[in-house]
């Protein structure tokens, strides 16, 4: 699809919205609103991927998991929010992102009262995995209201900055949360936390966002062997590189489940390129802003979502601060990303484009894990360590936001649920993939202070390194606004 038939499209798009509010009687929302909702979505989508490992040693001494199973807690989720987000992407691209909000977020808040009131591991385990599919479904849906509700280029920049200050904050709040909780409370309130935010978004979302209209629903087929090969696929993916750490990367549910999962997606990449109406159509893969922003993400997100999880396990195992001392390390982490994204991101994207911004931020960010590396020795003070959670802090506020430029950038409205996926799911395989390779590196050292040392110095090697891949962008030309 050309440029020029893109830009038809999308403005008949805007068009067919804008006349769906007047015939339901509307006024079409403001885009402060939109955004409003949209960045709170984001919010809680990323607080819950950290909020609960803080939270692990009481929930497996509350519900009776040992040692081996407490890790399905995390990764129940996972499984299901990486398997199913091709799926989730398409549901969005076939019945609209609105409507695929609303269900999603239902659907999340339902499941986060179910998981605070579980009495048991499998109850537990099962509303995790039922979190995994509203955040399927809300992930591509946020991605893709934010292209198709904001206008491609400065108005769109300035939507991610905002978007991707909050996800940065959900990440690094949900540490700092998950600890102050279950102090407090106890573990159930990082579950119970969520419902109030996920249900009150669904009420307001019919307010804040302008309908979908009749053109996002009934465009072509829906490709139930493509969704059922990509759902299979991921998941045996996501669920050998989650299960690796515990179980080993040379065991059936290491090797064998990651292996598997491979094969399942090649079957499906091969189905997708003859089939009339794919889950993943092909030309998105030609999208090149988009296939290197993916791999961007892979890389970031490896590095970031490991060393979420070996600070934590620093913090508590090497330094034995108690839960709620944790969460609050992650208070600076918390402040500096988000007013990073909010107030450098945003000036950056636009003056200097995603391929400088992505450069600057990723450099910074692996600076700060490095630095973080190395003032992670045992007996050291917070104060040790404030630097480099600092400049982590500055480095991943500004790369959030801009790897998704590139994700947006070219996507015809009616595909942008499905590159949102694959975004997501990159993100998703990033982090597993990171966490099992960071937690071996950890494993492998001679102390555990010392195996934490290095693998974080991995992840910031590893975030520097996704600077190469960076410079294939394509350099935009300067808005000279921001």
């Amino acid at each position: 699809m050309d440029m020029d038939t893109q830009d038809t499209q999308e403005t008949k798009d805007r068009k067919e919205r804008a006349a769906a509010a007047r015939g339901h009687g509307g006024r079409t929302p403001r885009p402060g609103v939109t955004l409003a909702l949209l960045a709170t979505v984001q919010f809680v989508v990323a607080l819950d991927y950290n909020i609960v490992y803080v939270a692990l040693p009481d929930i497996g001494a509350a519900l009776g998991f040992t040692d081996g199973s407490s890790q399905w807690i995390v990764s129940a989720y996972a499984v299901a929010f990486g398997g199913l987000l091709l799926f989730g992407g398409r549901v969005v691209d076939r019945l609209g992102a609105r409507r695929v909000l609303v269900a999603g977020l239902a659907v999340f808040g339902l499941a986060c009262l179910a998981g605070g009131l579980a009495g048991s591991p499998g109850a537990l385990i099962a509303a995790r995995a039922a979190q995994g599919l509203g955040a399927a479904l809300l992930a591509p849906a946020t991605l893709t209201l934010i292209n198709t509700r904001f206008t491609e280029g400065p108005q769109r920049t300035r939507a991610l900055a905002v978007w991707g200050a909050f996800g940065s904050a959900g990440l690094a709040a949900g540490a700092l949360l998950g600890g102050v909780l279950t102090q407090a409370w106890g573990w159930e309130w990082v579950l119970f936390v969520l419902v109030p935010f996920a249900l009150l978004a669904a009420v307001a979302a019919p307010f804040a966002l302008t309908p979908d209209g009749p053109g996002p629903a009934g465009r072509g087929g829906f490709d139930a062997a493509g969704a059922a090969l990509a759902t299979a696929g991921s998941s045996l993916l996501v669920l050998g590189l989650v299960s690796a750490p515990e179980s080993g990367w040379f065991t059936a549910r290491g090797l064998g489940c990651t292996a598997a999962g491979l094969v399942l997606l090649g079957v499906f990449a091969l189905l997708e390129s003859r089939t009339r109406a794919p889950l993943v159509p092909v030309r998105l893969l030609r999208n090149r802003d988009l296939v290197v922003s993916m791999l961007v993400i892979l890389v970031f997100q490896s590095a970031l979502g490991g060393a979420y999880y070996l600070f934590t396990t620093y913090v508590q195992g090497v330094l034995g601060w108690s839960a709620l001392e944790a969460g609050l390390s992650f208070l600076p982490l918390t402040v500096v990303s988000m007013g990073a994204s909010l107030l450098l991101a945003g000036r950056l994207l636009a003056r200097r484009g995603a391929r400088t911004t992505l450069v600057v931020g990723l450099l910074v960010n692996g600076v700060g894990l490095g630095a973080l590396a190395v003032a992670m020795v045992a007996g050291a003070s917070f104060w040790a360590l404030l630097p480099g959670l600092l400049v982590w802090g500055v480095g991943g506020g500004v790369t959030f936001p801009a790897m998704f430029v590139g994700v947006t950038s070219g996507v015809a409205p009616g595909e942008a649920g499905a590159a949102s996926a694959l975004a997501t799911t990159a993100q998703q395989i990033g982090g597993a993939a990171g966490l099992a390779g960071l937690v071996a590196v950890a494993t492998a050292g001679a102390d555990v202070a010392g195996g934490l040392r290095t693998a974080m110095a991995v992840a910031g090697a590893a975030s520097v390194a996704a600077v190469l891949l960076a410079f294939v962008i394509r350099r935009a030309p300067a808005t000279g606004r921001d």
